[in-house]
């Protein structure tokens, strides 16, 4: 079934904080943009029907600029505001035969992984990015490649956003791991901070990666950034950036090619702006921010 969409279209220049405004300047020419919102059944084969309205963004009360969070990512204050867009991988071949990925590097993206890639290229091509760091495992690799075709800076590769290393469960459907090892695969599904192998934890070790990630990105200089990365390692990312432990990883989902949006401020403390994006897998949605 074929949902109706949604759109607006709305003005650039919002009221965004003006640390940003000389950098959206060269990236956008003052172009206004046609935001689309569609329902999660319709196909992105299928085109919808959209009724345009004009607006301002103003009237949705956007909150752009705040003084404290939950917590300092950075334990010291950063030279200016930054804002880090979030991407998960496009669909993998292992994510088609409902394998159990973690850290391997066997699972390569489908063809219509690419194709998800390239609605991410589509849809933030008109905002400017200082830098792109990426997990270095090919899944994420190929996204990262294809999303910053045309960009000047190089790609930046980084083993803190490698994806949650799961032991003898990596590559096994999830019917099989079910059956063979019914004790760690219900944890593993059920309450995956105490999932261990071993004495490892593989989910609390990804909290201490994620804030490792984190510092590493916010230290970089520039004021915006594109992560492109894994689902278990995103969860880890959103949350220690919320201040949630990983007793919440399960309270978090992104979908291959969803979009997250966090805008960090001076003590390096989080504003989650945008959560799990998904409109311009269903059409020609152009994001600006």
């Amino acid at each position: 079934m074929a949902c109706g969409a949604l759109s607006l279209t709305i003005p650039l220049w919002s009221h965004l904080t003006s640390k940003f405004d000389s950098k959206r300047e060269r990236a956008f020419k003052h172009q206004p943009t046609t935001l689309g919102i569609a329902c999660s059944n319709s196909s992105p084969d299928l085109p919808a029907t959209t009724e345009k309205l004009q607006n301002d963004a103003s009237v949705t009360g956007g909150a752009y600029d705040f003084g404290r969070a939950t917590k300092s990512l950075t334990q010291k204050l950063i030279s200016y505001p930054k804002k880090v867009t979030l991407v998960r991988h496009g669909l993998s071949s292992w994510n088609d035969e409902g394998r159990v990925q973690g850290s391997s590097n066997l699972s390569v993206l489908t063809e219509a992984g690419v194709r998800q890639a390239e609605r991410c290229r589509k849809a933030l091509r008109n905002i400017y990015f200082d830098q792109c760091f990426s997990s270095p495992i090919c899944r994420a690799k190929s996204t990262a490649e294809i999303l910053w075709q045309g960009r000047d800076e190089p790609l930046a590769f980084i083993d803190s956003l490698k994806e949650a290393h799961l032991f003898f469960l990596e590559g096994m459907k999830n019917v099989d791991a079910r059956q063979k090892y019914p004790n760690e695969y219900t944890t593993w599904r059920e309450d995956p901070a105490n999932f261990n192998v071993n004495g490892v934890y593989p989910v609390r070790n990804l909290w201490g990666t994620a804030r490792e990630a984190w510092k590493e990105i916010l230290l970089t200089p520039g004021e915006n950034f594109l992560v492109v990365t894994h689902k278990s390692i995103l969860r880890a990312l959103i949350c220690t950036a919320l201040g949630l432990g990983p007793e919440r990883f399960r309270a978090i989902d992104v979908n291959n090619g969803g979009i997250t949006v966090f805008i960090f401020n001076q003590n390096g403390e989080a504003m989650l702006q945008s959560l799990n994006m998904t409109s311009h897998m269903y059409s020609d949605y152009m994001y600006v921010y």
